[in-house]
């Protein structure tokens, strides 16, 4: 049994990563990348892509999806003041093709890499709750103290406080809706989507959840688009 795991899915304009540091970490780490204009992949090194972090808790609700019990999750980070959406959807009832999204970022995964990402993340969760739900101490000259909720390993006359990672995630399935559209034009903050084979709307890039190609003219994509606007201009997200 290894202690870390990396996967990734490449497409041609869209990578991501799965990412397990530690067996003894309760999360993993997904990381997504882009291509560039020029051809060139994002390089997170640089600043570039996106990282979020899972725990424990949202890893059994995308095994619920990935294990076809459920049609759709979605989760919203909120970590250090930026708020990012994820979401795993199944593309329909057949549930052969995963649309996975993550802020900006979107990946699909046909059925092979999805028993690959299935298997993967499995594995990485039975061996999180053997090992990184354990609190092990070396209690050799060390004495653990329990005071006002902060556990502190003390030796001689110096004492270590344990750290204490926090982040906040907020969930609503209701916010947002995938919707089907073909891009009829675009400006600097907005796309002019044609929803319903007649309805053109504009909608900001701000709200729109999801990847998509501008390049692409008169064929239908998948957007994840906040609902409010939606029923603003009443579309029919059914």
């Amino acid at each position: 049994m290894v202690d870390k795991h990396s996967q990734s899915f490449f497409g041609q304009s869209t990578g991501l990563t799965i990412r397990s540091s530690s067996k003894t970490e309760p999360f993993i780490f997904f990381k997504c990348i882009k291509k560039k204009p020029d051809g060139s992949w994002e390089k997170p090194s640089l600043g570039e892509g996106k990282t979020i972090k899972c725990n424990l808790d949202e890893i059994v609700m995308i095994l619920d999806v990935l294990n076809r019990n459920r049609a759709s999750w979605t989760s919203f980070h909120n970590f250090k003041d930026v708020k990012t959406q994820i979401s795993f959807k199944w593309e329909d009832d057949a549930k052969q093709k995963l649309l996975i999204y993550i802020g900006k970022y979107s990946k699909m995964l046909k059925f092979a890499q999805i028993e690959i990402f299935r298997l993967l993340l499995k594995h990485i969760l039975d061996e999180k709750i053997e090992f990184a739900t354990v609190l092990n101490f070396d209690a050799v000259n060390k004495e653990v103290i329990f005071s006002k909720g902060v556990n502190q390993i003390s030796k001689g006359n110096s004492s270590k406080t344990l750290p204490i990672v926090t982040e906040t995630v907020e969930r609503n399935e209701s916010e947002v809706s995938q919707i089907k559209g073909v891009i009829e034009g675009e400006t600097e903050k907005a796309l002019l989507i044609q929803f319903n084979e007649d309805r053109e709307v504009w909608i900001p890039k701000s709200i729109i959840r999801s990847d998509y190609d501008t390049s692409v003219k008169d064929n239908t994509q998948n957007f994840l688009i906040d609902n409010w606007i939606l029923k603003r201009n009443n579309i029919n997200t059914n």
